[in-house]
């Protein structure tokens, strides 16, 4: 009887597990233009791998530019790449503040895969609080509320709207892209870095 509900609970656990595991997990690419041609973006990556994601037919592209710490204000929308804790806070690696029309995406608190144990939070700066150079920000998003210090190393950029045109060979990019049931990647939106900014994404 002991075995039988020992195995159901593991039956349980196991189920829960998967139903949490994303289906189709998104595929972050990080690197610069190799070439495009019509709908075909071929990206580059750091370690000299070529991938090719066709992008929507009305495809958008974000220039990412840099920011500074004082741009980060109360009631922005933004996104940080964390690592760790510090005084009962996440540490930033970087910043990125969304415009209003940006508002929302990616909301919410979970693993990311900049570094080993990152994480990536989107959420709405309720507070902010100087602390010499650096900033200590209290963000909130559906469900939570986190606190984030913004040491004054970490980069801060600012999302600005680009053009097709400004897509071109060694354009440095972020672009998160989806696994179609093929195996190709397809995306509805670029990121790449205005006047030499990497998106630190």
């Amino acid at each position: 009887m002991i075995r039988a509900i020992t195995l159901l609970l593991m039956t349980a656990i196991s189920a829960i597990a998967f139903a949490q595991a994303p289906a189709n997990p998104p595929v972050r690419l990080r690197g610069t233009v190799e070439k495009i041609d019509g709908q075909v973006l071929t990206v580059k990556g750091a370690n000299g791998q070529s991938t090719s994601v066709k992008l929507a037919e009305n495809f958008v592209v974000m220039g990412v530019t840099r920011a500074n710490i004082a741009d980060i204000a109360s009631g922005k929308f933004i996104g940080t790449t964390t690592l760790g804790e510090r005084d009962g806070a996440l540490v930033a690696l970087e910043v990125h503040i969304f415009p209003e029309n940006m508002r929302g995406t990616g909301e919410g608190h979970y693993d990311w895969d900049l570094r080993p144990t990152s994480k990536m939070t989107n959420a709405n700066v309720a507070n902010v609080t100087s602390m010499g150079k650096d900033r200590m920000l209290t963000v909130q998003y559906k469900g939570g509320e986190k606190k984030v210090l913004v040491p004054d190393n970490a980069v801060v950029v600012s999302y600005t709207p680009a053009a097709r045109g400004d897509v071109k060979p060694g354009v440095p990019l972020f672009v998160v892209a989806t696994r179609q049931p093929d195996g190709s990647l397809a995306a509805p939106r670029l990121n790449i870095g205005v006047n030499g900014q990497v998106p630190p994404m």
